[in-house]
């Protein structure tokens, strides 16, 4: 079976077709400019990339390029759409009333509208996306995966906030959790890697980039996670600042005469590593900085390592043991440094890495010394394929 896997943004259309046999990837790409003047950058299993610069007046027109490339006569990997068995799309947060990948239809997108306001960022340009799909595509099954799905195994202590009980049972305020796709295959692949079952496992996983947060995987199920009712709460990211004191923002808003808008704007946007350095999101830019000396630099990335070891603290602690850590996504696969100074100090909890197995790149990869007690791996993520393996297992168990 052929999978295709959407991911929706405002003016954004990435996607991958996967052959399920063998899991290849055979073709990928990424809309851009939707509605603006429009750009698809399109590479196939032989590596070719072609780009093409053409107008997408919306999403329908965008993903109609994308399925006229798929399928091209003399360049295409498909012959017509007719390969495709079903179509995964990702989606952000359904709220309460998902726990589980969904098969779409009209009463779906419908009960999908109402939670747009869960993440009103993102859960609008999905729900283009699914309907820009069925616009195209017609009856072809779509799946759709929810970024919160692994976290509905938090225990109601670890996912509810201490607030008047009845603003949960009115506005399902409570910690949903995000990157679930990720934490999910990579705990999955790290047990695989281990030859362990996932069940006998503690294990944290680190999804480090421009957002991140960590994962207490108990057994093979989420305990706890660092993001909350949205992704701004955890640590400190890329552009957000993480978890503050609530009466900081308040404070904030009367002296800067800020509208909840303006200020959910400053700590998702302005705020975090950007905030503290002045510099720059990418933690790339802050290591060249810190090279020249640059003190508020070197500070973002104290508060950024501070905050992860804070978590995995708290986690070993809640799960009363840990047998594994795992470092995935661009920061936590990609960035020696910073592993080595999130792991320094741990040895308490069993954690040593080893300086050579940590400085090496590329695959699936142990890095802990040959005396860590705590299994340090990294593993690369792979959200579009743990998406299409969810959405083959849900329409194969349809037939």
């Amino acid at each position: 079976m052929k999978i295709l896997v959407i991911n929706s943004g405002s003016s954004s259309l990435k996607y991958q077709l996967i052959d399920m046999d063998g899991e290849k990837v055979l073709a990928k790409g990424l809309c851009e400019r939707i509605g603006i003047d429009g750009r698809l950058k399109h590479e196939d299993v032989n590596s070719e990339e072609v780009v093409i610069d053409a107008a997408m007046e919306n999403h329908a027109v965008a993903f109609q390029m994308v399925i006229d490339k798929l399928t091209n006569p003399e360049k295409g990997v498909i012959k017509s759409t007719s390969e495709i068995g079903a179509v995964g799309h990702r989606y952000v947060n359904g709220g309460e009333k998902f726990s589980e990948i969904v098969l779409s239809n009209d009463d779906i997108v419908a009960q999908l509208e109402d939670s747009i306001e869960f993440a009103p960022l993102h859960n609008p340009a999905h729900i283009t996306g699914i309907k820009a799909c069925k616009e195209v595509m017609g009856d072809v099954p779509q799946c759709i995966v929810f970024d919160t799905a692994f976290h509905r195994t938090m225990p109601k202590y670890a996912y509810l906030y201490p607030l008047p009980y009845e603003l949960y049972e009115k506005y399902a305020v409570r910690r949903y959790g995000f990157h679930g796709t990720s934490h999910k295959f990579v705990s999955q692949k790290a047990a695989e890697f281990l030859g362990k079952k996932p069940e006998d496992l503690k294990m944290i996983t680190c999804h480090l980039g421009n957002g991140s947060s960590l994962c207490a995987v108990d057994g093979g199920k989420c305990v706890d996670t660092s993001m909350g009712f949205t992704p701004l709460a955890g640590f400190m990211m890329g552009t957000r600042c993480g978890d503050v004191d609530p009466s900081v923002v308040t404070y904030i808003m009367k002296k800067e005469n800020l509208s909840p808008d303006e200020m959910a704007d400053l700590m998702n946007k302005k705020s975090g590593a950007l905030g503290v350095s002045g510099i720059s999101s990418d933690f790339r830019d802050l290591d060249a900085a810190v090279e020249k000396g640059d003190e508020k630099a070197k500070l973002a990335l104290d508060i950024f390592v501070y905050g992860v070891k804070k978590f995995i603290g708290s986690y070993a602690a809640a799960m009363g043991g840990l047998d594994c850590m795992v470092f995935t996504a661009g920061i936590g696969e990609n960035n020696a440094m910073l592993r080595d100074r999130i792991c320094e100090g741990l040895e308490f909890l069993g954690v040593s890495i080893d300086d050579e197995k940590n400085a090496k790149r590329g695959g699936n990869r142990e890095i802990s010394s040959d005396n860590s007690k705590v299994k340090v791996l990294v593993i690369p993520t792979n959200e579009e394929l743990m998406i299409a393996r969810e959405t083959k297992e849900l329409v194969e168990n349809l037939k």
